[in-house]
């Protein structure tokens, strides 16, 4: 497959702070890839060197086999990029936006900026500044999805949205982009489970992973071990298994390289004959926490 992005050694550094640190990262074409992480941890920094909005203080990025810092001009007819704090003309009318981006995209589909507007419910008659934030972030998607772009860039677009908007605008992304790839970021954990094929996990700057959406559903899972008698945890324990924890006779953990075989083996290696061990599937809000809580810890 080939690779629309791709990162080597990305670092963006303020002064003595480290925005992004040595981010190696790839996406392959057709990926919904979903970039995620809290507050500062670099999301928007590492869309911006992409969308060459500012540049990096060390390493390289390729975006659609071309150098992030080339990116300006004819080459954002190729992107459909959308931020949390888009800027609007807020004097001009949504059908007048429209028809003024209509001639600066050579592919601009007339017949689906018109199925769009009707999804999206958009009013061409009312001006920008009079729309509702919802409003305007379908406008923004549906400015970015009309001329089929080939890469499609949203950063943070369900930030302080209701769910019925965000439905909608996950709704209209899915239906209209199944020709592109998307990488966005987002705090919003449970819709992305919904419909990312892909994930990267960013924290402090760092990529900590990143990797198929099924991936990392089949490597994480809690674990509860019910043992024979009450006793302290042992003193070492395998470094994948996160924020153990003991009641009693019950020990409870995250394993975060799950095997149907391995782990049992292991389980039994450390804790010797146990009454029994149940394995329980995590969602992405559950695996995020147990990450971030691992990293405080250390």
């Amino acid at each position: 497959m080939t690779a629309v992005i791709r990162t080597e050694a990305l670092t963006k550094k303020y002064r003595r702070v480290a925005a992004l640190d040595h981010i190696n990262l790839e996406v392959q074409e057709g990926a919904v890839y979903a970039l995620v992480g809290q507050n500062g941890a670099g999301k928007t920094t590492a869309i911006k060197i992409l969308m060459n909005l500012i540049s990096a203080s060390e390493g390289t990025a390729q975006v659609l086999g071309s150098d992030s810092r080339s990116i300006r001009g004819k080459a954002y007819t190729q992107i459909g990029y959308v931020s949390e704090n888009q800027e609007m003309p807020e004097w001009m009318r949504v059908g007048a936006l429209l028809e003024y981006l209509r001639d600066f995209y050579p592919t601009w589909d007339l017949a689906l900026e018109q199925a769009l507007v009707k999804q999206f419910e958009l009013p061409l008659d009312r001006k920008i500044k009079a729309l509702s934030r919802g409003m305007k972030m379908k406008l923004a998607l549906a400015g970015a999805l009309a001329f089929h772009p080939p890469l499609i860039v949203l950063d943070e677009p369900f930030g302080g949205l209701d769910p019925l908007v965000r439905d909608q605008l996950i709704e209209g992304l899915l239906e209209r982009a199944a020709e592109s790839t998307v990488v966005l970021s987002s705090h919003d954990l449970a819709e992305i489970e919904s419909f990312a094929s892909h994930v990267g996990y960013l924290q402090a700057g760092k990529l900590l992973f990143s990797e198929e959406m099924a991936s990392l559903s089949t490597r994480f899972r809690e674990v509860e071990v019910t043992r024979d008698s009450d006793g302290p945890l042992p003193s070492a324990m395998p470094g994948n298994w996160l924020q153990p924890k003991s009641s009693g006779v019950i020990v409870r953990f995250v394993e975060s390289r799950f095997d149907e075989e391995k782990t049992p083996a292991e389980i039994k290696s450390y804790f010797g004959t146990i009454k029994d061990a149940q394995y329980r599937a995590l969602s992405l809000r559950a695996i995020f926490l147990a990450m971030a809580r691992k990293s405080e810890e250390s």
